[in-house]
């Protein structure tokens, strides 16, 4: 079994930091691509970045420049750095992940999100 568990969201003043960490654990032999998603209330769930194992990475246009999404694979964990918030960014931001399992299965994991809420 493969779980993700997210960290790191919270309240933030318009202007400021927050960062998510989202850590993999279980039966994996390799991860490949691991990515953050956000879902707004009473909108999709829409694509925040990716980063591969090479490390190649892609971001929405609404976050670039903003956000920097990063990987530590010794530890099986991503990372989203998300400065210059603004209250658009309010969401719940979820954690993704395609795993090779040691059963040599690839699967798709979700974490279970985490708030953050930009506001004043």
């Amino acid at each position: 079994q493969v779980q993700l568990v997210e960290s790191g969201g919270g309240l933030v003043q318009p202007g400021g930091s927050l960062r998510l960490s989202c850590a993999a654990s279980g039966s994996i032999w390799s991860i490949n691509v691991m990515g953050w998603y956000r879902q707004a209330p009473g909108k999709q769930r829409e694509l925040v970045a990716t980063i591969r194992s090479n490390p190649n990475t892609n971001y929405a246009d609404s976050v670039k420049g903003r956000f920097t999404i990063s990987r530590d694979n010794a530890k099986n964990t991503v990372y989203l750095q998300m400065n210059s918030l603004k209250p658009e960014d309010t969401a719940v931001y979820y954690c993704n992940a395609a795993i090779l399992t040691i059963a040599r299965v690839t699967i798709d994991v979700w974490g279970q999100g985490t708030q953050v809420t930009v506001s004043s």
